[in-house]
């Protein structure tokens, strides 16, 4: 299986960056040791305000003109989504106040840098912390489950349809929850078997195809651009699955102190963090969320490529900084051996962190 990556990082330090003073270069041993000793009050870019998003009470009109797609893998429940095709096709008719949809045409990019943060796209490690998911067979039961830098949103969407009390959806472009994550939620709020087709891909291996955007499922229910007629009439904003349900976006800087004012301040028994790690600068950041956010016992599943070619992060360069840090333990879940390498780890407070 290939991949291709497109990313724009004009302004941003590159594959052979300078963080502070000191080179980080790609591939290299030392590479880990030179980061570590980045100042955590250097820069990242420019700081993007961070926000809670309500549930519309009419959901209707996020849904018009959708077509979705569902995987299913092993005994996981199926989750349905977007289709990444259709709605980059139908972009210049949603609300995009970011005109982070213009600019990702404009651009030819999965990523801008400071910009867009490629959460319009279900990357292919969210796949691998799935099966992870079928493999340890998590149920969620009574947990609360943060979904950072979310995207479509299918993991915690998982977490919610296993039983989990309360699922924290972030993502750093508002657009990426308004228009794609909600709707994702909503459509998972319906009993599966009202979107369930006879001709739905089951397994590992063929839920992990519709990665590509290939497959269109349930395209006969909503090609006439309207939502399934229990969607239509159901306001979905007060559905018990969607109550369980929080929607934050910006920069994990200010996303941070933002849901730390809740009261009690929320902890999560199970954070997780998908294709986060590309970029070095945003070490810091990502590291407090996660040291501020995690319960005592909890558990975090980080999923990454081995390195981020033309951007400059990977598992190594993460590994160094975390170990440095010494406040988690990082072991390894999984290890792709073929292609472009990619991995399942696990953070966990050390034991004689006291958090």
């Amino acid at each position: 299986m290939s991949f291709c990556f497109n990313f724009d990082i004009s302004g941003q330090t590159n594959a052979s960056q300078e963080v502070d003073g000191n080179k980080v270069q790609s591939g290299g041993k030392d590479d880990g040791a030179k980061y570590a000793e980045v100042d955590d009050n250097t820069p990242a870019g420019p700081v993007k305000e961070a926000k809670e998003h309500l549930p519309p009470s009419d959901p209707e009109f996020l849904l018009t003109d959708g077509v979705f797609e569902t995987i299913t893998i092993g005994t996981l429940p199926p989750l349905h989504f977007l289709n990444e095709t259709v709605f980059e096709r139908t972009a210049s008719e949603r609300e995009d106040r970011e005109k982070i949809l213009s600019r990702r045409e404009e651009k030819n990019s999965d990523l801008i840098s400071g910009v867009y943060e490629g959460g319009l796209k279900v990357w292919e490690c969210t796949y691998d912390i799935l099966e992870i998911m079928e493999k340890e067979g998590e149920t969620f039961s009574g947990k609360t489950v943060l979904d950072l830098g979310c995207g479509a949103g299918l993991l915690g969407i998982l977490a919610l349809k296993r039983g989990a009390r309360q699922i924290l959806f972030q993502d750093y472009n508002s657009t990426v929850i308004e228009q794609l994550t909600v709707p994702n939620v909503i459509l998972n709020c319906e009993e599966d078997d009202e979107v369930e087709g006879d001709g739905e891909k089951k397994g590992k291996g063929e839920g992990k195809k519709q990665e590509d955007g290939c497959v269109e499922k349930g395209k006969e229910d909503l090609k006439s651009g309207s939502p399934p007629p229990k969607k239509r009439a159901t306001d979905l904003s007060k559905h018990p699955l969607m109550r369980k349900c929080l929607f934050y976006s910006g920069d994990w800087r200010t996303f941070l102190p933002l849901v730390l004012k809740k009261e009690p301040p929320p902890k999560f028994d199970i954070i997780f963090t998908s294709e986060t790690i590309y970029n070095t600068c945003y070490y810091p950041a990502l590291h407090e969320t996660l040291h501020k956010l995690l319960a005592p016992s909890g558990l975090v599943y980080l999923a990454t490529k081995s390195h981020y070619f033309g951007v400059g992060g990977g598992l190594h360069l993460f590994e160094t900084f975390v170990e440095q840090r010494g406040v988690f333990s990082l072991d390894h879940l999984w290890d792709g051996a073929e292609g472009l390498q990619r991995h399942v780890v696990v953070l966990r407070f050390k034991k004689q962190n006291d958090n």
